[in-house]
């Protein structure tokens, strides 16, 4: 099995871990700060990378630190974002909203760096975005200060997502990724010192716990294995297979929330499924190839 099919399949569950990371982030912040949850989140996921990749750490340059802060700002802003909109949205359809990156990703790089997407990966992210509106769309649905955030917070990723594979396509990006979220631990510190509800020590139950989850599983396990496959998998591909996300948040959410499943999620679901083997269906030679980020 290649790399590429390994790192395939790390992706997906990574992506379980992201998607049940939404009810347990939820419980997690309910009625605390989730500034203070993000930084004790950056931090613990900071130190175990720093741990995994100790012998790498000592050799990064400056150049490699300064590339993991620029980075660090779209994620944190991604982050911070999605997690202030679950306090004000259930976590599946949190979790669908989130999944609007798919279709940002290729949008900014036709409008800002000019660079043309294959037809295949345009039909790819319309399926799975019409399994996200039959999934997310209800009767008298509206768009609530939640989903707004969500969807900025989206846009914020999808962008995460094309400078990660700018830089990983010529790079190796894991010496950026201790950089990158030590500064998000950083910077939510500094918004928690001026947030007037946040709570240092929590006694929340499911605070702790939470951060542990999400530090290790969808923070320091994820990112990790996202960036790395940049390398080898353009960001529209990593940004449909993220769409299992909200299928797996559903899920979680119906068992930890009580949170209800409904036909929607099937079909939405199936949708996301079609979307995500469109983007890996390989053509004769003589197809038009994907178009690189030079």
């Amino acid at each position: 099995m290649d790399n590429k099919n390994v790192l395939m399949g790390l992706l997906i569950l990574g992506t379980a871990f992201w998607g049940i990371s939404f009810p347990v982030t939820k419980m997690a912040v309910n009625g605390v700060s989730q500034a203070t949850f993000l930084f004790y989140r950056f931090s613990l996921a900071t130190l175990v990378l720093a741990i995994v990749f100790f012998r790498r750490l000592k050799k990064t340059t400056w150049k490699e630190f300064v590339t993991g802060v620029l980075l660090s700002i779209p994620i944190t802003l991604a982050i911070n974002l999605t997690t202030l909109g679950l306090t004000y949205t259930p976590a599946s359809q949190c979790a669908f909203v989130a999944g609007m990156s798919v279709v940002v990703v290729p949008i900014i790089k036709l409008m800002i760096y000019k660079t043309t997407v294959s037809l295949k990966i345009w039909c790819a992210a319309l399926i799975a975005l019409l399994g996200l509106f039959v999934i997310s769309v209800k009767d008298g649905f509206t768009i609530g200060i939640g989903d707004v955030y969500t969807i900025v917070g989206a846009i914020a990723f999808a962008w995460y997502l094309i400078r990660v594979e700018k830089y990983a396509s010529a790079n190796d990006i894991i010496p950026t990724i201790v950089p990158m979220f030590l500064t998000s631990a950083v910077i939510m510190f500094c918004i928690a010192l001026f947030d007037h509800t946040a709570t240092w020590l929590p006694r929340q139950q499911q605070f702790w716990p939470g951060i542990i989850y999400c530090a290790l599983l969808s923070t320091a396990f994820m990112y990790t294995v996202s960036n790395i496959s940049q390398r080898y998998i353009s960001a529209e591909r990593v940004s449909i297979i993220y769409l299992f996300e909200p299928v797996f948040a559903a899920i979680a959410a119906f068992f930890m929330l009580n949170e209800l499943l409904s036909w929607r999620l099937l079909v939405g679901g199936l949708f996301i499924f079609a979307g995500t083997i469109i983007s890996e269906l390989k053509f004769r030679k003589g197809a038009r190839k994907d178009l690189s980020l030079k």
